[in-house]
Parts: structure tokens; C-alpha cells; sequence
């Protein structure tokens, strides 16, 4: 029964780790989700003021409002960039919470196997034994009962 006991123990702890990677996962998910939607509205951002540029530029624009936009497009550029890295790195940070997951994922099947299996033998051998009990029990009635028959008349 210990090794039930150490296996049982092992199923819990690679059920806690489970819980801890999902976890875990789900966390990388929702920031990468974020990082994705800042991405978009910089994105977006950029594109408007490109748009409100080149209309300024068709309308007519003075030299110190077009150096004013396009330092902030360049700034707009510039966080469009580290947002993509962040973006970048956390798809790493999902992965690797996948593969954790994954992994985790795995252990605790490959535990369940051991269980199925260890019951299936012990079915087995229960089985076995029972069938044994019974040839033995089916074997003592046919000495018995040959015993109690009377002898046959053989001279007639």
C-alpha cells in the first residue's frame, strides 16, 4: 500500500503544479492580450496622425507644426517598436507557460496510466484467485460426491 500511497501523493502534487502552470498560463494569455491591444491603439494612433499630417501637408502647414508632428510620429514609432518587443517577448513568456502546462499535462496522465494499470492487475490477480478457489471448491465436491455414490453393480 505505500507505493499507492507515494503514487496518490505524486498525483496530488502534479495536480497542484497543473493548477499552477494553468494558472500561470492563463496570466501570460490576458497580459499578452494587452501588450496586443496597446500595440493596436499605437498602431491606430499612428495612423490617424499620419492621415491628419498629409492633410495638414495639402492644406498647408507652418514649419514648426510639422516638426511638432513628426516628432511625435517619431515618438509614436518609437513605442510602436517597444510595444512590438514586448509583444515578442511575452509570446516567449506564453510559450514557455504552454510547454510547462504541456508538460505538467503529461506527468499527471502518465500517472493515471499507472493507476489504471495497477488496478487492472490487481483485478487480475483477484480474478485469478477467485477461479483458482473455485476449480479447488468444484474439484473437493467431485471427490466428494464420487465418495458418497453407491459402487456400481458391474455383475449384472
Amino acid at each position: 500500500m505505500a507505493a499507492t500511497t507515494a503514487l496518490d501523493t505524486l498525483i496530488d502534487l502534479t495536480k497542484e503544479a497543473l493548477d499552477q502552470a494553468a494558472r500561470l498560463l492563463a496570466g501570460e494569455r490576458r497580459t499578452q492580450q494587452q501588450v496586443l491591444q496597446q500595440l493596436q491603439t499605437l498602431n491606430q494612433y499612428r495612423l490617424e496622425y499620419g492621415q491628419r499630417l498629409q492633410e495638414a501637408l495639402q492644406q498647408g502647414i507652418d514649419p514648426a507644426s510639422l516638426l511638432n508632428y513628426r516628432a511625435f510620429l517619431g515618438s509614436l514609432d518609437n513605442a510602436i517598436e517597444r510595444a512590438s518587443q514586448t509583444l515578442r517577448q511575452q509570446q516567449q513568456k506564453v510559450d514557455n507557460s504552454q510547454r510547462l502546462w504541456q508538460e505538467q499535462h503529461r506527468k499527471l496522465n502518465s500517472y493515471d496510466t499507472l493507476v489504471e494499470r495497477r488496478q487492472q492487475t490487481v483485478m487480475l490477480h483477484a480474478s485469478r484467485a477467485e477461479q483458482r478457489a473455485s476449480d479447488e471448491l468444484s474439484a473437493r465436491m467431485s471427490r466428494n460426491g464420487a465418495a458418497l455414490l453407491p459402487p456400481s453393480d458391474q455383475s449384472a
